[in-house]
């Protein structure tokens, strides 16, 4: 699959980009930040906004750092989204085919990326062609199978429900943190290679209960999403509309938690 036919379950309007637009090196890739440092070259794959992208490319300075997505507005928004950084580039590119000589990288990067993908074991023997023998292969990913929120939710369920078949009437994978082990292995590598760790988002936390309601709610109401569960036969836009609205009243109860656990992974390039 090329980059230019993949379809982004999530869209990228406005309301995506804000929720992405918080993430930063040190909240969603702590567990990479020990292997980084100065002069270090890093391909950060799926670099979306490329928040995460700004923050590696001061961390390794004077090192390379290339931010790659698949959708050319998003590497727009990447590019005017701060100073010019010595040494830091963002360009379209596909994560089946990056485009690069073997071991050009040091690291190579993806946040939230292979959930989205038909073929993740493939990105990763990708990601892996372009890293040097001793460097490392990273990858986090959330698992919405795994979401779990309180009080008990009738809105969170189906939220739940939608976005996991949606996603795999398109060939994708949205529980993916808990499949990273097979897929490592999938792609070739032992467990010798191999080392998984977890963390979770929480609201409140990472954001306020409100604030991860209200972002959920304007995603399944876009007109993106509305549009693939409904050619998908999943759900319409009125049953979406009443699955919105179960949220935002969910978190209006002063105890309302949502937890977004992820896995990650390090894979080390032999």
């Amino acid at each position: 699959m090329s980059a230019q036919s993949h379809v982004y379950t999530h869209g990228h309007d406005a309301t995506v980009l804000a929720a992405h637009a918080g993430r930063t090196a040190a909240n969603s890739a702590a567990y990479l930040l020990g292997s980084l440092g100065p002069g270090l070259d890093l391909i950060d794959v799926g670099c979306g906004a490329g928040t995460i992208t700004r923050d590696f490319a001061r961390l390794v300075a004077p090192g390379r750092v290339v931010g790659v997505d698949a959708e050319a507005s998003v590497i727009a928004t990447a590019r005017a989204g701060g100073p010019a950084v010595p040494g830091l580039e963002f360009k379209v590119g596909d994560i089946y085919a990056l485009g690069y000589p073997n071991a050009a990288f040091d690291v190579a990067h993806a946040h939230q990326v292979l959930q989205h993908l038909t073929d993740p074991v493939a990105a990763l023997r990708e990601m892996a062609r372009v890293v040097r023998p001793g460097g490392v292969v990273a990858a986090r990913d959330g698992d919405f199978g795994g979401a779990y929120w309180y009080p008990d939710s009738e809105a969170w369920a189906e939220w739940q429900r939608v976005y996991l078949e949606v996603a795999r009437a398109g060939g994708n994978e949205l529980a993916a943190g808990r499949r990273y082990l097979a897929w490592a292995h999938a792609a070739g590598f032992s467990d010798s290679q191999i080392t998984l760790s977890g963390s979770a988002w929480t609201y409140p936390g990472f954001g306020s209960a409100a604030e991860i309601a209200a972002s959920w709610a304007a995603r399944l109401t876009g007109e993106h999403f509305v549009a693939l569960a409904e050619q998908r036969g999943v759900a319409s836009a009125k049953s979406l509309a009443a699955v919105a609205a179960g949220l935002v009243e969910w978190a209006q109860d002063p105890d309302a938690c949502f937890v977004m656990p992820h896995v990650e992974l390090l894979i080390r390039v032999a």
